[in-house]
């Protein structure tokens, strides 16, 4: 079980809501409830914060901590003014090792990627996608890096429904097939104004026909460096170079 809350120092308590904030009074999910007054130990009157990952942030006090329910008063919204600059998309290849694949969506939530596709590829290794727990993830590297943006994740897609499904402006596929004239990705340039989309293959690459497809539809064939990278390790290299500019 993956729980959705960080206890800043000299700063409240921080938690995620799913639900839409209608009213002034908030009652909170039982597993929020009871991290808040069993393991915190809050009373009434004390102060949270809260985020729906869009952007809002919500400052609450406690009126009722009940462990199952407890229940909140907002009392102060404010709208983060980090929001991502553009839309930046990560189509990235299972892999087998799942804890690998769980270590890409902290980091690239961490950088700030705004999207992310798993991707279903000719040379990929199937596993079984475990979304609730996966996207969980994404949340708690989302508070624990203090932002209030939460990145979409897609179910797996594959990989001929990602090319035909983009609508980026800026859309690039990184292999690492030699004789293909390529970009270096830190030499590429970024419109900030307009959305990215980067392509990130399994360990065995993608296939020539996929490539082909690839560059078919638009897409720029990229480097990421000099060495052949894990496809984990290129996803973050990936976020890192389109995020931060």
């Amino acid at each position: 079980m993956i729980l959705h809350s960080l206890f800043y120092c000299m700063a409240l308590p921080f938690f995620y809501i799913e639900e839409t904030i209608v009213s002034n009074s908030i009652a909170l999910k039982e597993e929020t409830s009871r991290h808040i007054v069993q393991v915190l130990r809050m009373q009434n009157g004390e102060q949270l914060q809260l985020t729906d990952g869009k952007g809002n942030l919500f400052v609450a006090e406690i009126t009722d901590n009940k462990r199952k329910k407890c229940v909140v008063k907002i009392v102060k919204t404010t709208t983060d003014n980090r929001q991502p600059t553009t839309d930046t998309t990560i189509a990235i290849s299972l892999i087998k090792n799942a804890n690998r694949f769980e270590w890409f969506l902290e980091k690239a939530t961490e950088i700030g990627v705004t999207e992310i596709i798993p991707l279903i590829c000719t040379r990929t290794e199937k596993q079984n996608f475990r979304y609730e727990r996966m996207n969980g993830i994404l949340i708690s590297a989302m508070l624990q890096s203090q932002q209030t943006w939460l990145p979409v994740l897609h179910q797996p897609t594959k990989f001929n429904d990602v090319i035909k499904q983009a609508t980026q402006q800026q859309k690039m596929i990184a292999h690492c097939e030699e004789e293909k004239v390529k970009t270096k990705l830190v030499q590429h340039p970024v419109n900030l104004s307009t959305g990215q989309r980067i392509l990130i293959g399994p360990e065995g690459d993608f296939t020539k026909e996929e490539i082909e497809f690839a560059l078919q539809n638009n897409f720029t064939p990229v480097a990421l460096g000099e060495t052949r990278l894990r496809t984990e390790t290129a996803g973050v290299v990936a976020a890192t170079l389109l995020c931060i500019r």
